[in-house]
């Protein structure tokens, strides 16, 4: 047997989504804002690009909720690739590129020109405001004309801080109590894929190109990545956005929406 058809695909999902959740336990209700606004945008056979897409989250639920819609999904993480092909084994529905994106050109590898809607959630924070500003141009561009891009992200909103403590408190409070009840937190996670067979290659492709999760970061400069809500909007209208809102929130995270 291959390991497409050997390895319990869905088991992988499942358990990167409990420790997704376990840094947002409202993740699902992003993610159901998020489909609701391309479902409104785009209608119920949208062509969806899925960005940075990981272990294919969004397009799961996507392909659910509208079984007529097609997806193209990027990312550069060999392991989180390796994990979301086979879960969409057979499904000519999804396309998968490898890409960098923030190398130029990599728009040339999609497999078209354009998109309904384009939806990203949990990844974009990685990125400093240079390279996330050229990178909403590249969006605008590959957008039609009436698209919508989605960034579900680590975004706040900085005029009211007490209120932000507060809530950030209980966040830890809550996170605290569930890790003594087991969950598993992103270091967990990614020592789980290093040990199992079928995933140890791609996982050490993975820590070679973009850093081993399991140990401390080391050697970064100081970084330059906005973290305001506003900031956001404010740079899609600036690349080439026609309107851009916020569509839903909590204390620390996002949902964006901008209209091409």
């Amino acid at each position: 047997m291959t390991a497409t058809t050997s390895t319990d695909w869905q088991r992988w999902q499942t358990s990167w989504d409990r420790q997704q959740e376990w840094y947002m336990p409202d993740r699902e209700e992003r993610f159901r804002v998020m489909l609701d606004t391309v479902e409104a945008v785009a209608g119920p056979a949208p062509r969806v690009l899925d960005l940075a897409c990981g272990t294919g989250s969004i397009s799961d639920r996507l392909l659910r909720r509208l079984p007529g819609a097609t997806s193209t999904c990027v990312d550069i993480d060999p392991a989180l690739l390796t994990i979301a092909r086979g879960h969409f084994a057979g499904d000519d529905r999804v396309t998968f590129v490898e890409a960098d994106l923030t190398a130029p050109g990599w728009t040339e590898r999609l497999p078209h020109v354009s998109y309904d809607a384009v939806v990203t959630a949990t990844a974009l924070h990685w990125l400093d405001t240079e390279p996330l500003r050229r990178l909403y141009g590249a969006l605008a561009g590959l957008l039609r004309e009436g698209g919508v891009f989605l960034n579900a992200d680590h975004m706040e909103d900085g005029s009211a801080p007490r209120i932000n403590a507060a809530l950030g408190a209980l966040h830890a409070r809550r996170q605290e109590e569930r890790r003594r009840q087991g969950a598993s937190d992103w270091v967990d996670w990614w020592q789980a894929v290093a040990d199992d067979p079928v995933l140890a290659g791609a996982a050490a492709e993975r820590f070679a190109l973009l850093g081993d999760p399991r140990k401390p970061r080391t050697g970064d400069g100081p970084r330059d990545r906005p973290t305001l809500t506003r900031w956001h909007v404010e740079t899609l209208l600036e690349q080439g956005f026609g309107e851009a809102r916020q569509v839903w929130c909590s204390a620390s995270d996002a949902l964006v929406a901008a209209l091409r």
